[in-house]
């Protein structure tokens, strides 16, 4: 028997990305074929991808970058992609296509519904980006990694959860040690497009604590490589350990050791934290389209899992007394951890491969 071929369509992310992974990892264990159709931009984020995952990039543009002469081409690029795409299915049919967002997952979703195949998207955030809002209609569901979600008219969406990384699932649940007279890890991560705000005003907060605690607190800092200096000079005068770097590739370790993380609010971010289980503060990042942050942390606010910080709000004053309300109150921060764990889906990934096989098996009995 024939081994049957996904489609995995998603844009050139890690929010996009990760997630695609996770299923990449999944369906090939089950014996599946996985073909990942990107573009350009996608294609140098495949590195963490199984060696046995086919990579086809497939041309696709937005018409939210570039001057005049780019977003005329952005109609004539995408019908292209559409057609080769459309071409490669007739010839090898996939038993399912997936999109996870993002300019790029255009030319496979679009190529799909004109072929009428079986079809469904991910959204990670509270709110659909751009693209899985055209499709959200014109597909069988909206696997949804927040909830709830907000979906146009005609969309179904089912709760999955937010699929992560194995080093995540591997720390699920890890043993929690509350704040205390010892010292206290302060995981800070900002995300590529969000990290300057927080290395503006996370230094100063911590500085800011009161002393009983502060002596006891060494941060990990996640700044961008125009910050890096700046950010550990500001540490090194106020007397804090600080670890500072433009990126942890051992995130989950970090996340697991923290007494305390402090971040944006990217749906990768709010899966890990509640896989894991920590207690957070969040700052939405403002420019998310549609205010994506805001929606995807909302879940764990509610839970008493996590303070939030609107971007418009945060100063070194007010993040440094909502840091100690955390930091000062080991009850309360043992409370956050559970309340975290409650929220999370370790099993988002199995969820997830439920629905591509239903909807496989349903279209291969019609």
């Amino acid at each position: 028997m024939n081994q049957p071929l996904l489609i995995i369509a998603a844009g050139g992310t890690g929010g996009h990305m990760f997630p695609a992974q996770a299923l990449a990892e999944a369906m090939l264990q089950r014996g599946w074929r996985v073909r990942l159709s990107t573009d350009a931009r996608g294609a140098r984020y495949t590195g963490g991808f199984p060696h046995s995952t086919e990579i086809v990039e497939v041309p696709s543009a937005t018409f939210a970058r570039g001057g005049a002469m780019a977003k005329a081409l952005v109609g004539p690029k995408v019908l292209a992609g559409v057609l080769k795409s459309a071409m490669a299915m007739r010839r090898d049919r996939p038993a399912a296509v997936v999109g996870f967002g993002g300019y790029p997952s255009i030319p496979a979703l679009g190529a799909a519904w004109l072929l009428k195949l079986p079809r469904m998207i991910h959204e990670q955030n509270g709110v659909l980006g751009r693209v899985n809002t055209l499709f959200a209609p014109r597909v069988a569901c909206v696997a949804c990694g927040v909830w709830p979600t907000e979906l146009p008219e005609g969309a179904e969406g089912i709760h999955t959860g937010n699929p992560v990384r194995r080093a995540v699932l591997e720390r699920a649940g890890a043993s929690y040690i509350p704040p205390g007279d010892y010292p206290m890890s302060v995981l800070v991560m900002g995300g590529s497009q969000g990290a300057r705000i927080l290395s503006d005003v996370v230094p100063e907060a911590m500085a800011r604590l009161p002393e009983e605690i502060r002596r006891f607190v060494r941060v990990d800092h996640q700044a961008r490589p125009e910050d890096h200096d700046r950010v550990t000079e500001f540490y090194a005068n106020a007397g804090i350990e600080a670890e500072v770097k433009p990126f942890f590739q051992d995130v989950p370790r970090r996340m697991a050791e923290a007494q305390l993380v402090i971040c944006r609010a990217g749906a990768s971010s709010i899966a890990d934290l509640t896989v894991i289980g920590r207690p957070s503060i969040l700052i939405p990042f403002a420019a998310a389209a549609g205010d994506h942050q805001t929606a995807n942390a909302r879940g764990l606010v509610e839970a008493g899992a996590a303070i939030m910080i609107p971007e418009d709000a945060l100063t070194a004053e007010s993040l440094a007394e909502q840091a100690a309300l955390i930091l000062g109150n080991p009850k309360a921060a043992q409370m956050m951890t559970r309340a975290a764990e409650s929220v999370g889906a370790p099993d988002a990934t199995e969820r997830l491969v439920s629905l591509v096989e239903e909807l496989a098996g349903g279209a291969a009995q019609r």
